[in-house]
């Protein structure tokens, strides 16, 4: 039987098949719900339920405790609807937003930017291009029907093609074949934009940028982005990564910062070994943070990265440091799955 799932405040509808999960659903008909490891065992995509009746399959407790099952949490990865559902979930843009398409895009170069990213350019078609919020993704529709995402790491201006920062994830399907066999002019399907990681431009709050390893990609547009715009309000980006090296856009970020005064740059390494010489902040890059700015009550903050990363963040910021949950945007799944 097909259940109808409304997600609040956006509004947006979809209904699922028979035995289908709520977010495979989403997904299906272009609903850009959050969502991590879609294996029960991130937490990423657990929302509020506020009516009807979900059961779940498979997941791990660490993802869904008992305590929030009871109070009325649900993991959409692997919750099944038993009747029509509503579910809360700010991250869901409303009706009318950039259209989501499924279109053909040609590999035009591949650059290593590390030892494990790969950034590639991907050509659309001219006469339908993509349209989309700084910060959004897309999803690499694999010949075996499995899906990718990665966030573009350009603002929709710098195009008309598209930048990705993939990192080699060893055992991936996708990203050892973007090591391995890939070549210029191969094409890919991809389809999107999805996400509502993009910057609240009504907002007035300073900003805080925090990212982790090739989280760094959709950060990267939203500067472009804000560069563009000339958006004045005081930023400082945090970018973690456990050696300098996956900071590899590093002079990049540098010469934006000299280029915009409101701009600011915290590289933090968790890992450096003696060969690199590191002499900036170490440890972990949210707490990099918490140190610096004890107080984000009056802060929006923009985090994506490892899945862990932005959990902790979300999680410490908001209880340690007075971050309005309302002013916490995260996509903590890009460019960081990969499975077979």
């Amino acid at each position: 039987m097909s259940f109808q799932i409304t997600v609040e405040p956006s509004q947006r509808q979809f209904s699922t098949q028979p035995g289908e999960a709520i977010l495979a659903a989403g997904i299906r008909q272009g609903i850009g719900l959050p969502y991590g490891c879609k294996d029960g065992a991130c937490g990423s995509c657990k929302v509020q339920k506020t009516s009807g009746t979900v059961v779940h399959g498979p997941h791990q407790s660490k993802a869904l405790t008992g305590e929030e099952e009871a109070n009325g949490f649900i993991l959409t990865c692997c919750g099944m609807p038993q009747s029509d559902v509503c579910i809360v979930s700010k991250q869901v843009t409303e009706l009318g937003a950039m259209p989501i398409k499924k279109m053909p895009a040609r590999v035009m170069s591949m650059e290593k930017l590390s030892p494990d990213v790969m950034a590639i350019k991907l050509q659309v078609p001219a006469n339908d291009p993509l349209q989309y919020h700084a910060g959004q993704y897309v999803e690499f529709i694999l010949r075996d029907g499995a899906r990718r995402s990665y966030s573009m790491a350009n603002a929709v201006h710098t195009g008309p093609q598209l930048e990705l920062h993939i990192r080699h994830m060893p055992g991936g399907k996708f990203t050892d074949h973007v090591f391995g066999a890939m070549k210029e002019k191969e094409i890919l399907r991809i389809e999107g934009p999805y996400g509502s990681f993009y910057l609240r431009e009504e907002s007035t709050l300073p900003i805080v940028l925090l990212a982790s390893g090739t989280g760094f990609a959709p950060i990267k547009a939203l500067i472009e982005h804000m560069q563009l715009k000339n958006i004045t309000r005081p930023t400082v980006l945090y970018w973690g990564g456990r050696r300098p090296h996956d900071l590899y856009l590093d002079t990049w970020v540098r010469e934006r910062c000299a280029e915009m005064p409101n701009l600011s740059y915290v590289p933090v390494v968790s890992d450096a070994l003696a060969e690199d010489a590191w002499a900036g902040r170490t440890g972990f890059v949210h707490t990099a943070v918490m140190a610096d700015l004890p107080d984000l009550s009056q802060h929006q903050v923009y985090a994506c990265g490892a899945p862990v990363v932005v959990e902790s963040a979300q999680r410490d910021f908001i209880a340690k440091c007075g971050l309005s949950a309302d002013e916490f945007f995260a996509d903590s799944f890009t460019n960081e799955a990969d499975k077979v």
